[in-house]
């Protein structure tokens, strides 16, 4: 058996986040890049080379890419030979959240969600674990900004609902939420299981590289003709047309009931913001 101390733990949380705020992920400042190399329409070309620009002095300075640094979410796949030691894992991935909102000067966005009243310092977080083979744990954390999250979806479709239905809900989704999101966005997509599951995995589905191909041949069908379909919608960058709307459609999907076709749409704005680090 493994140990690990959760220690170890808050630390990574604490230079994760700090990282995750100011730092785009590679594949996202790519597809940004190549969005503005084909973009033909000036208005949204301008708005590429501000998002661009953006960016770099974020990284450079180590400034918050965006004032909204998100609500802390947080995965840990956690292998089943570890055994925390020297704490409570849950209050040592807080300390961590909350060490780095304070020391990295983000803004603390997270709110009792009736009395509205502000907790001050971003937490709590929003942990997910999921067990795995092994004695590794795997950290990710992704601030998420509510500009996009605000504009997810969940719906409960019938279970002889077809591909086309599915993309016409998706591509409805993305036009209802027009430049709300700041595109051009990513769209996480979780297929099957229950309600609560497919939302899980739809925000799972954010984490995968834009450069990685779905392994499932069918599936990235599905994500190109979803992104073709997004991007023909026009609503563009920021929401001023062009054909950049959205930078990647990624897909994951659970066996479900018979009897229904549960399907969550998380919508995630260009400032993608995810680092994972492996102890």
């Amino acid at each position: 058996m493994r140990q690990i101390s959760v220690k170890e733990v808050e630390k990574t949380i604490y230079e994760s986040f700090l990282k995750a705020n100011t730092e785009l992920p590679e594949d996202i400042a790519k597809a940004l890049h190549c969005a503005r190399d084909k973009e033909t329409n000036e208005l949204a070309k301008f708005a590429l080379d501000t998002i661009i620009e953006n960016a770099k002095i974020a990284k450079d300075n180590k400034w918050p890419m965006c004032q909204d640094t998100g609500m802390a979410v947080v995965f840990l796949e956690v292998g089943q030979e570890i055994a925390f030691i020297d704490g409570d894992i849950n209050k040592a991935i807080n300390n961590g959240v909350r060490k780095a909102y304070d020391d990295g000067g983000f803004r603390a966005s997270v709110a009792d969600p009736l009395t509205r009243k502000n907790t001050r310092d971003n937490t709590p977080a929003v942990i997910h674990y999921e067990i795995i083979p092994g004695n590794e744990l795997r950290i990710t954390v992704a601030p998420k900004g509510f500009g996009s999250e605000n504009m997810s979806k969940t719906y409960m479709l019938n279970p002889t609902s077809s591909k086309e239905e599915i993309i016409k809900i998706v591509v409805d989704t993305v036009k209802e939420a027009g430049g709300k999101p700041c595109p051009p966005i990513i769209v996480g997509l979780g297929i099957g299981g229950t309600m609560e599951k497919a939302t899980y995995i739809a925000k799972k589905a954010l984490l995968r590289d834009l450069d990685k191909a779905n392994e499932d041949p069918e599936i990235a069908c599905l994500e190109r003709q979803l992104l073709n379909a997004i991007n023909n919608s026009m609503v563009g960058v920021q929401g001023f047309g062009g054909i950049n709307t959205a930078l990647g459609v990624s897909i994951l999907t659970f066996p479900t009931h018979i009897a229904g076709l549960p399907i969550a749409i998380n919508i995630q704005c260009h400032a993608a913001r995810h680092y994972t680090k492996v102890l």
